[in-house]
């Protein structure tokens, strides 16, 4: 299957400044790859060299099979773009700037604009000029969905958004995949990512440091659950404080808190000898694996 994206020892430098180092990255058709990493780690700078806003001092990029320099205008029309400083012409309404952007495209249907502009609660007949900075995202949503591109390049897409049209946006998300398109999509919003994307890639400083499913990377990252146990008596501290792998151990009347890494065969067998009421284990979430990982990494190159 050939790649939709391919990245292969892409760099850019901005004099003695660094963008991005020797990137090789590939996304797969009717793949959701979130992409992650901290400001300034080379997100934006990735993205503008695929759509060639910016020129690459090194490598190669490809897009849809095709060369973003070279056949731009070709490649623009099957993307869905949403920059992460959405900006349009403030004097016109919704409507007319929905409209004018279809137009670029060869045109849209305007049921499919209005369809999606009522999913997402936006109101077309508002003057962009007028319109909060989540409002404002909404409309990037709509010119990035609303011609059904082959591939969507999302650069963190539920900026300004609140809860509720996050969710309905995870929706589009998904509905594109069912359809076999791809989504590229950068974030600092790890909850949204791991709700939506088949693989995660991780960017630190302009290098790429990891490449993985979501299950991979936990794998890769050592497991550390929060562990609550409820008794009907108070428990001996000491006695879970001294297992393997348990750590941060504290009682607070029959109840235990701890963490636990790696298996919970000792902690589960020595909570047995006792009555539990209750039990809860959190595992954690996309942002504590990803912290973990960049700790990892630091710790590996320190040493």
């Amino acid at each position: 299957m050939e790649p939709v994206i391919q990245l292969e020892k892409l760099t850019k430098r901005y004099g003695s400044r660094r963008g991005i180092v020797d990137l090789s990255l590939e996304v797969y058709p009717g793949e959701v790859l979130g992409y992650l990493g901290p400001n300034g780690a080379g997100k934006s700078t990735t993205i503008r060299l695929l759509l060639d806003m910016i020129r690459p001092s090194g490598g190669r990029a490809r897009v849809l099979g095709l060369d973003p320099r070279a056949d731009a205008v070709a490649l623009h029309r099957r993307v869905g773009y949403l920059a992460g400083d959405f900006v349009v012409h403030k004097r016109q309404s919704v409507r007319e700037c929905l409209s004018f952007l279809s137009g670029l495209r060869g045109g849209v249907p305007a049921a499919r604009i209005d369809e999606l502009a009522q999913r997402l609660d936006l109101d077309l007949s508002a003057r962009i000029k007028s319109l909060s900075k989540g409002n404002r995202q909404k409309v990037g949503l709509v010119q990035a969905f609303m011609h059904q591109p082959e591939l969507f390049i999302l650069d963190e897409p539920t900026s300004g958004l609140d809860p509720l049209v996050q969710q309905t946006f995870l929706d589009l998300v998904r509905e594109a995949r069912a359809a076999g398109q791809t989504v590229l999509m950068s974030s600092h919003i790890m909850s949204e990512v791991e709700a939506v994307a088949d693989r995660v890639a991780i960017i630190r400083d302009g290098r790429l440091v990891a490449v993985s499913g979501m299950a991979e990377l936990r794998s890769r990252t050592a497991l550390t659950v929060q562990v609550e146990i409820e008794f009907t008596t108070a428990p001996n501290a000491n006695r879970f404080a001294v297992l393997e792998g348990v750590t941060d151990v504290t009682v607070e009347g029959c109840t235990l808190r701890c963490r636990a890494q790696g298996s919970p065969d000792a902690l589960i067998k020595l909570a047995a000898e006792h009555t539990v009421r209750r039990i809860r284990a959190v595992e954690p979430d996309l942002e504590d694996l990803f912290l973990g990982y960049y700790s990892s990494e630091e710790k590996a190159r320190v040493a």
